[in-house]
Protein backbone atom coordinates (compact mmCIF):
# COMPACT_ATOMS: atom_id res chain seq x y z
CA UNK A 1 0.00 0.00 0.00
CA UNK A 2 1.40 3.11 -0.91
CA UNK A 3 2.20 5.35 2.29
CA UNK A 4 0.05 8.15 0.66
CA UNK A 5 -2.95 6.54 1.84
CA UNK A 6 -2.30 7.49 5.13
CA UNK A 7 -2.01 11.42 3.81
CA UNK A 8 -1.10 13.68 6.41
CA UNK A 9 -1.84 17.55 6.58
CA UNK A 10 0.77 19.60 7.68
CA UNK A 11 -1.49 20.21 11.06
CA UNK A 12 -1.31 16.64 11.66
CA UNK A 13 -4.77 15.68 10.56
CA UNK A 14 -5.43 13.06 8.44
CA UNK A 15 -6.45 13.88 4.36
CA UNK A 16 -9.26 12.24 3.27
CA UNK A 17 -10.30 11.78 -0.09
CA UNK A 18 -14.15 13.74 -1.56
CA UNK A 19 -15.44 12.35 -4.80
CA UNK A 20 -18.44 12.70 -6.76
CA UNK A 21 -19.87 10.52 -8.96
CA UNK A 22 -21.26 12.49 -11.86
CA UNK A 23 -24.02 11.40 -13.24
CA UNK A 24 -28.05 12.62 -12.89
CA UNK A 25 -31.32 12.04 -11.07
CA UNK A 26 -32.52 9.86 -14.09
CA UNK A 27 -29.33 7.59 -14.63
CA UNK A 28 -28.98 5.72 -10.84
CA UNK A 29 -29.18 2.17 -10.75
CA UNK A 30 -31.76 1.49 -7.96
CA UNK A 31 -34.38 3.79 -10.97
CA UNK A 32 -33.38 1.05 -13.89
CA UNK A 33 -36.55 -0.68 -13.82
CA UNK A 34 -38.82 2.36 -13.77
CA UNK A 35 -36.52 4.43 -16.60
CA UNK A 36 -35.36 2.82 -19.53
CA UNK A 37 -32.24 3.88 -21.04
CA UNK A 38 -33.91 5.14 -24.40
CA UNK A 39 -35.89 7.56 -22.81
CA UNK A 40 -32.70 9.57 -21.12
CA UNK A 41 -32.28 11.89 -23.92
CA UNK A 42 -36.03 13.30 -23.29
CA UNK A 43 -35.55 13.31 -19.19
CA UNK A 44 -34.81 17.17 -18.22
CA UNK A 45 -31.21 17.27 -16.84
CA UNK A 46 -29.93 19.02 -13.91
CA UNK A 47 -25.99 17.76 -13.35
CA UNK A 48 -24.73 20.71 -14.80
CA UNK A 49 -26.63 23.59 -12.17
CA UNK A 50 -25.65 20.86 -9.60
CA UNK A 51 -21.91 20.60 -10.80
CA UNK A 52 -21.90 24.51 -10.58
CA UNK A 53 -23.44 24.41 -6.82
CA UNK A 54 -21.06 21.65 -5.98
CA UNK A 55 -17.73 23.53 -7.44
CA UNK A 56 -18.94 27.08 -6.01
CA UNK A 57 -19.27 24.94 -2.57
CA UNK A 58 -15.70 23.69 -3.21
CA UNK A 59 -13.74 26.74 -4.50
CA UNK A 60 -15.58 28.88 -1.42
CA UNK A 61 -13.94 26.40 0.88
CA UNK A 62 -10.96 25.77 -0.75
CA UNK A 63 -11.26 21.97 -1.08
CA UNK A 64 -10.18 20.25 -4.35
CA UNK A 65 -12.15 17.02 -5.45
CA UNK A 66 -12.12 13.71 -7.72
CA UNK A 67 -15.39 14.15 -9.94
CA UNK A 68 -15.69 10.53 -11.35
CA UNK A 69 -17.62 11.28 -14.29
CA UNK A 70 -19.93 9.41 -17.00
CA UNK A 71 -18.42 9.63 -20.37
CA UNK A 72 -22.45 10.16 -21.17
CA UNK A 73 -22.72 12.75 -19.41
CA UNK A 74 -19.34 14.02 -20.90
CA UNK A 75 -20.21 14.64 -24.17
CA UNK A 76 -23.29 16.43 -23.52
CA UNK A 77 -21.94 19.11 -21.19
CA UNK A 78 -18.17 19.35 -22.26
CA UNK A 79 -17.74 22.73 -21.00
CA UNK A 80 -18.84 21.49 -17.24
CA UNK A 81 -15.92 18.77 -17.54
CA UNK A 82 -13.51 21.51 -18.63
CA UNK A 83 -14.57 23.22 -15.65
CA UNK A 84 -13.88 20.53 -13.18
CA UNK A 85 -10.56 20.33 -14.67
CA UNK A 86 -9.56 24.27 -15.04
CA UNK A 87 -10.86 24.69 -11.04
CA UNK A 88 -8.00 21.90 -10.12
CA UNK A 89 -10.31 19.15 -9.45
CA UNK A 90 -9.04 15.30 -10.55
CA UNK A 91 -11.10 14.07 -13.34
CA UNK A 92 -11.83 10.17 -13.74
CA UNK A 93 -13.79 7.75 -15.09
CA UNK A 94 -17.48 6.09 -13.78
CA UNK A 95 -17.78 4.20 -16.92
CA UNK A 96 -19.49 5.46 -20.15
CA UNK A 97 -23.32 4.20 -19.57
CA UNK A 98 -23.48 3.93 -16.28
CA UNK A 99 -23.86 -0.21 -16.96
CA UNK A 100 -22.75 -2.02 -13.72
CA UNK A 101 -19.38 -4.16 -14.20
CA UNK A 102 -21.78 -7.28 -12.92
CA UNK A 103 -24.00 -7.25 -15.75
CA UNK A 104 -21.15 -7.30 -18.27
CA UNK A 105 -18.78 -9.95 -19.94
CA UNK A 106 -15.29 -8.71 -19.91
CA UNK A 107 -15.15 -7.75 -23.56
CA UNK A 108 -18.16 -5.20 -23.04
CA UNK A 109 -17.16 -4.25 -19.80
CA UNK A 110 -13.15 -3.54 -21.45
CA UNK A 111 -15.46 -1.17 -24.32
CA UNK A 112 -17.15 0.71 -22.03
CA UNK A 113 -14.34 1.22 -20.10
CA UNK A 114 -11.60 2.29 -22.48
CA UNK A 115 -14.55 4.65 -24.26
CA UNK A 116 -15.59 6.48 -21.13
CA UNK A 117 -11.64 7.11 -21.02
CA UNK A 118 -11.30 7.78 -24.42
CA UNK A 119 -13.83 10.03 -24.02
CA UNK A 120 -13.05 12.04 -20.88
CA UNK A 121 -9.64 12.43 -21.83
CA UNK A 122 -10.14 14.42 -25.12
CA UNK A 123 -12.72 16.89 -23.69
CA UNK A 124 -10.47 17.54 -20.97
CA UNK A 125 -7.11 17.08 -22.20
CA UNK A 126 -5.96 15.44 -19.15
CA UNK A 127 -5.05 12.16 -18.07
CA UNK A 128 -7.73 10.20 -16.61
CA UNK A 129 -6.35 7.29 -14.12
CA UNK A 130 -8.99 6.78 -11.43
CA UNK A 131 -12.46 4.26 -12.22
CA UNK A 132 -15.42 3.73 -9.99
CA UNK A 133 -18.20 0.98 -11.32
CA UNK A 134 -21.68 1.73 -11.29
CA UNK A 135 -22.74 0.71 -7.84
CA UNK A 136 -19.80 -0.57 -6.62
CA UNK A 137 -20.01 -3.46 -8.97
CA UNK A 138 -16.74 -5.18 -8.90
CA UNK A 139 -16.62 -8.11 -6.24
CA UNK A 140 -15.43 -12.14 -5.97
CA UNK A 141 -17.34 -12.96 -9.13
CA UNK A 142 -15.72 -10.46 -11.42
CA UNK A 143 -12.17 -9.64 -10.54
CA UNK A 144 -11.45 -10.21 -14.08
CA UNK A 145 -12.61 -6.46 -14.59
CA UNK A 146 -9.05 -5.51 -12.95
CA UNK A 147 -7.51 -6.66 -15.79
CA UNK A 148 -9.47 -4.72 -18.36
CA UNK A 149 -9.28 -1.42 -16.42
CA UNK A 150 -4.84 -2.29 -16.47
CA UNK A 151 -5.40 -3.04 -20.43
CA UNK A 152 -7.24 0.03 -20.82
CA UNK A 153 -4.65 2.44 -18.96
CA UNK A 154 -6.22 3.00 -15.33
CA UNK A 155 -3.87 3.15 -12.15
CA UNK A 156 -6.47 2.84 -9.72
CA UNK A 157 -10.24 2.29 -9.18
CA UNK A 158 -12.34 2.63 -6.46
CA UNK A 159 -15.33 0.45 -7.11
CA UNK A 160 -15.63 -1.59 -3.74
CA UNK A 161 -17.94 -0.89 -0.78
CA UNK A 162 -17.20 -3.33 1.84
CA UNK A 163 -20.54 -3.17 3.59
CA UNK A 164 -23.69 -5.59 3.44
CA UNK A 165 -26.04 -3.76 1.35
CA UNK A 166 -28.90 -5.61 -1.05
CA UNK A 167 -27.81 -3.48 -4.29
CA UNK A 168 -24.27 -3.45 -3.83
CA UNK A 169 -21.44 -4.32 -1.51
CA UNK A 170 -18.54 -6.88 -0.49
CA UNK A 171 -19.14 -7.04 3.30
CA UNK A 172 -16.09 -9.35 3.63
CA UNK A 173 -13.57 -7.67 1.18
CA UNK A 174 -10.41 -4.92 1.99
CA UNK A 175 -11.36 -2.11 3.91
CA UNK A 176 -8.47 0.32 2.79
CA UNK A 177 -6.24 0.10 -0.19
CA UNK A 178 -4.70 -2.40 -1.84
CA UNK A 179 -3.20 -4.12 -5.54
CA UNK A 180 -5.77 -5.81 -6.70
CA UNK A 181 -3.59 -6.07 -10.45
CA UNK A 182 -0.68 -5.90 -10.63
CA UNK A 183 -0.89 -2.03 -11.57
CA UNK A 184 -4.29 -1.35 -10.54
CA UNK A 185 -4.82 -0.26 -6.95
CA UNK A 186 -8.41 -0.64 -5.51
CA UNK A 187 -9.44 2.22 -2.96
CA UNK A 188 -12.46 1.27 -1.33
CA UNK A 189 -15.54 3.65 0.32
CA UNK A 190 -14.60 4.40 4.09
CA UNK A 191 -16.40 2.04 6.57
CA UNK A 192 -15.49 1.91 10.52
CA UNK A 193 -15.32 -1.13 12.05
CA UNK A 194 -17.39 -1.94 15.20
CA UNK A 195 -18.51 -5.24 16.88
CA UNK A 196 -16.75 -7.13 13.88
CA UNK A 197 -19.17 -5.37 11.17
CA UNK A 198 -18.42 -3.14 9.05
CA UNK A 199 -20.56 0.46 9.51
CA UNK A 200 -20.77 2.75 6.35
CA UNK A 201 -18.74 5.86 7.08
CA UNK A 202 -18.11 7.14 3.18
CA UNK A 203 -21.26 9.05 2.14
CA UNK A 204 -23.92 8.15 -0.30
CA UNK A 205 -27.45 7.50 0.87
CA UNK A 206 -26.07 6.90 3.92
CA UNK A 207 -25.25 10.32 4.70
CA UNK A 208 -28.21 11.49 3.78
CA UNK A 209 -30.09 8.63 5.85
CA UNK A 210 -28.24 9.08 9.05
CA UNK A 211 -27.45 12.20 11.35
CA UNK A 212 -24.66 13.78 10.63
CA UNK A 213 -23.30 13.71 14.04
CA UNK A 214 -23.04 9.93 13.40
CA UNK A 215 -21.37 10.17 9.75
CA UNK A 216 -18.96 12.74 11.52
CA UNK A 217 -18.23 10.00 14.45
CA UNK A 218 -17.73 7.83 11.92
CA UNK A 219 -15.36 9.28 10.06
CA UNK A 220 -13.38 10.00 12.98
CA UNK A 221 -12.69 6.63 13.62
CA UNK A 222 -11.32 6.07 10.52
CA UNK A 223 -8.98 8.86 11.00
CA UNK A 224 -8.08 8.22 14.57
CA UNK A 225 -8.68 4.68 15.18
CA UNK A 226 -7.22 2.79 11.85
CA UNK A 227 -4.99 6.44 11.01
CA UNK A 228 -6.27 6.04 7.25
CA UNK A 229 -7.90 8.04 4.53
CA UNK A 230 -11.40 7.86 4.28
CA UNK A 231 -12.73 7.82 0.94
CA UNK A 232 -16.08 10.03 0.86
CA UNK A 233 -18.67 9.99 -2.08
CA UNK A 234 -21.83 11.78 -3.14
CA UNK A 235 -24.07 12.73 -6.36
CA UNK A 236 -24.50 16.16 -7.41
CA UNK A 237 -28.65 15.10 -7.81
CA UNK A 238 -28.65 14.65 -3.75
CA UNK A 239 -27.96 18.47 -3.15
CA UNK A 240 -31.01 18.95 -5.90
CA UNK A 241 -34.51 18.72 -3.72
CA UNK A 242 -36.02 20.23 -6.57
CA UNK A 243 -35.11 17.50 -9.36
CA UNK A 244 -38.12 15.60 -11.12
CA UNK A 245 -39.96 12.50 -9.22
CA UNK A 246 -39.82 9.48 -11.16
CA UNK A 247 -43.18 7.82 -11.03
CA UNK A 248 -44.09 4.17 -10.15
CA UNK A 249 -40.95 3.77 -8.28
CA UNK A 250 -41.68 1.74 -5.27
CA UNK A 251 -41.74 3.19 -1.80
CA UNK A 252 -37.85 1.83 -0.51
CA UNK A 253 -36.50 3.20 -3.82
CA UNK A 254 -38.27 6.67 -3.02
CA UNK A 255 -37.56 7.26 0.76
CA UNK A 256 -33.47 6.24 -0.25
CA UNK A 257 -33.22 8.18 -2.78
CA UNK A 258 -35.91 11.13 -1.87
CA UNK A 259 -35.13 11.75 2.13
CA UNK A 260 -33.16 14.73 3.19
CA UNK A 261 -32.27 15.86 0.08
CA UNK A 262 -32.83 19.27 1.28
CA UNK A 263 -30.16 19.19 3.80
CA UNK A 264 -27.68 17.54 2.04
CA UNK A 265 -25.79 20.55 0.84
CA UNK A 266 -25.57 22.09 4.78
CA UNK A 267 -24.57 18.85 5.72
CA UNK A 268 -21.56 18.73 2.93
CA UNK A 269 -20.33 22.30 3.91
CA UNK A 270 -20.29 21.26 7.91
CA UNK A 271 -18.46 17.59 6.46
CA UNK A 272 -15.89 20.27 4.27
CA UNK A 273 -14.88 22.48 7.85
CA UNK A 274 -15.35 19.31 10.13
CA UNK A 275 -12.18 17.50 8.18
CA UNK A 276 -9.56 17.95 5.64
CA UNK A 277 -9.73 17.03 2.17
CA UNK A 278 -8.05 16.48 -0.88
CA UNK A 279 -8.60 14.44 -4.93
CA UNK A 280 -8.19 10.85 -4.76
CA UNK A 281 -4.61 11.02 -6.41
CA UNK A 282 -3.13 13.33 -4.21
CA UNK A 283 -4.43 11.45 -1.34
CA UNK A 284 -3.66 8.07 -2.63
CA UNK A 285 -0.41 8.40 -4.59
CA UNK A 286 0.71 12.06 -3.20
CA UNK A 287 0.94 13.49 -6.68
CA UNK A 288 -1.41 14.72 -9.17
Amino acid sequence: MPESVRAVANTGEVVNALTIDVEDYFQVSAFAPYIARSTWEERPCRVEQNIDRILELLSTTGVHATFFTLGWIAERYPQMVRRIVSDGHELASHGYAHERASALEADAFFADVALAKAVLEDIAGTRVQGYRAPSFSIGDQNRWAYACLAKAGYRYSSSVYPIRHDHYGSPNGSRFAHMAHTSVLEVPIATARLFRTNLPAGGGGYFRLMPYALSRWLLRRVNRCDEESAIFYFHPWEIDPEQPRVNGADAKTRFRHYVNLERTANRLRLLLQDFRWDRMDRVVFGVA
